[in-house]
C-alpha cells in the first residue's frame, strides 16, 4: 500500500520532481519502501518454509515410526502385510489432509490481517448523522449564528471563533483575509464536511445539520481554484454537475462558461478524453469546464474559491464573462483575493483569526478598517509595480 501510494503521488508530480532536481531523493525513498516489502516478505516465507519443513517433518516421522513398528508386527505374526498397507495408506492421507490444513492456516493468516482492515471501514459510520428529508425549494439566504469550530486534527485550536453575519437569496459576498483567517472553513461547514463545535448554520432559516449532508449539497455548486477534472470526455466532465442532463443542456452550460469554442476546435468536441486530472487541457479550460459544471447544476447557492488568481489576462478575462454568467440569480460567496474581485461585492466580510473583524462595503471600510485597509493597499501596490 505504501509503494503503490508513493508510486502514485510520484508520477502525478513529475514535472515538479524533475524540476527541481528531486528524482534521485525520489528514487531512494521508493527503494527505501521496495527494501522494507522485500524484508518484510522474506520473513514470511522464512517462517512459512519452517512451518513447512515441521509439519512434514513431523508426517514423514510418524509414517516412519508406523512403518517400523508395522514390520515388526509383521514379521512376528501379529499383524499382515494387508493390514499394514491399509493403515500406512489411511495415514498417508490423514498426513495429506493435515499438511492441506496447514497450508490452510497460513493463508488464512493473512487474509485475517486484510479482513480486518476491510471490516474496519465496513464498520466505519459517519460522523453527521441526520434525518432523511428534504430542504425543499432553496431562496438562497445564508446564515451563520454565532458559529464556533475546530478541526479534529486541531481540538484546541478555533478555526472559526464566535462568526455571526447574514446574507439575504441573491447577495454576492467577498470573503477577506489572510491565510488560516477561517475563510476555507467557512466553505467546508456550508457543505457539511464538518459540523460547528458549537452555534447553527441556517439555509433560509433552517438548521443545515438538521439535513443530510447530500441534501444540502444539492443546493450548491463549487468552482475552486483547483479544480477537479477527471480521466474522462469534456461532456462527461460537464456532465458531473447533472449526471441526467442532455447533450443540448451540456452544450447549453458550456456556451454560457466561455468554453463551448474551445471545446469544439479539441479532436472530438465533447467526446474528446482530457486525460488524467485533466492534464490536456489548460488552465483557464479546466476553469471554464468546472464553471460549466456549476452552470448545469444550477444551485442556488453558488462558492467560488478565487476562481481566476492563476490565470493570465486572457483566460481571465473568459472566465469573469462565465462566472458573471454563474453568478446570475444565485446567492454567491467568493473567496476573494484580487481587489476587483472585492469591488464589485454587495458586501464584504473581513476575517482575521477565525473572527469577523468588519463587515460593510468596499468604500466603508477603506481607510476605517486597518486590517482591510491594508489587505487592499496590498493589491494596489501590486496593480502599480
Amino acid at each position: 500500500g505504501d509503494i503503490g501510494a508513493y508510486g502514485l503521488e510520484t508520477l502525478q508530480g513529475i514535472q515538479t520532481i524533475q524540476s527541481f532536481g528531486y528524482e534521485g531523493s525520489a528514487a531512494r525513498h521508493f527503494d527505501n519502501l521496495t527494501d522494507q516489502a522485500f524484508f518484510t516478505a522474506q520473513k514470511y516465507i522464512a517462517a512459512r518454509a519452517f512451518m513447512t519443513a515441521l509439519v512434514i517433518a513431523m508426517v514423514l516421522g510418524a509414517i516412519g515410526v508406523i512403518l517400523w513398528y508395522g514390520g515388526h508386527k509383521v514379521l512376528t505374526g501379529e499383524m499382515t502385510s494387508g493390514d499394514l498397507s491399509a493403515f500406512i495408506f489411511y495415514a498417508a492421507t490423514v498426513a495429506g489432509a493435515v499438511m492441506a490444513i496447514s497450508e490452510a492456516t497460513t493463508e488464512f493468516s493473512r487474509a485475517a490481517g486484510a479482513a480486518d482492515r476491510i471490516l474496519d471501514v465496513l464498520n466505519a459510520r459517519a460522523s453527521l448523522v441526520s434525518a432523511p428529508i428534504s430542504l425543499g425549494t432553496v431562496a438562497g439566504n445564508l446564515s451563520f449564528e454565532n458559529v464556533s469550530f475546530s478541526y479534529p486534527s486541531r481540538p484546541d485550536e478555533r478555526a472559526l471563533d464566535q462568526v455571526f453575519f447574514d446574507i439575504r437569496a441573491g447577495e454576492v459576498i467577498a470573503l477577506v483575509g489572510p491565510s488560516g483567517a477561517g475563510k476555507t472553513t467557512i466553505f467546508q461547514l456550508l457543505q457539511r464536511f464538518y459540523d460547528p463545535s458549537s452555534g447553527a448554520i441556517h439555509v433560509d432559516g433552517k438548521d443545515i445539520t438538521t439535513f443530510d449532508p447530500r441534501e444540502v449539497r444539492k443546493h450548491l455548486a463549487v468552482v475552486s481554484q483547483d479544480p477537479a477534472i477527471f480521466s474522462m470526455s469534456v461532456a462527461d466532465n460537464i456532465r458531473i454537475g447533472k449526471p441526467e442532463a442532455t447533450d443540448d443542456e451540456v452544450r447549453h452550460a458550456a456556451e454560457l462558461a466561455q468554453a463551448h469554442q474551445f471545446i469544439t476546435d479539441l479532436p472530438q468536441g465533447y467526446a474528446t478524453l482530457v486525460g488524467e486530472r485533466g492534464s490536456r487541457l489548460s488552465g483557464g479550460q479546466r476553469q471554464r469546464i468546472a464553471i460549466a459544471r456549476a452552470i448545469l447544476k444550477n444551485a442556488k447557492i453558488l462558492l467560488l474559491d478565487e476562481a481566476t488568481s492563476a490565470l493570465d489576462a486572457a483566460n481571465e478575462a473568459a472566465v469573469h464573462v462565465a462566472i458573471k454568467n454563474l453568478m446570475k440569480g444565485r446567492t454567491t460567496l467568493i473567496i476573494a483575493h484580487r481587489l476587483s474581485t472585492v469591488q464589485g461585492a454587495d458586501k464584504i466580510i473581513v476575517l482575521d483569526k477565525g473572527r469577523v473583524v468588519a463587515t460593510g462595503a468596499h468604500a466603508e471600510l477603506y481607510g476605517s478598517d486597518s486590517l482591510y485597509t491594508h489587505l487592499a493597499g496590498l493589491q494596489m501596490d501590486l496593480k502599480t509595480a
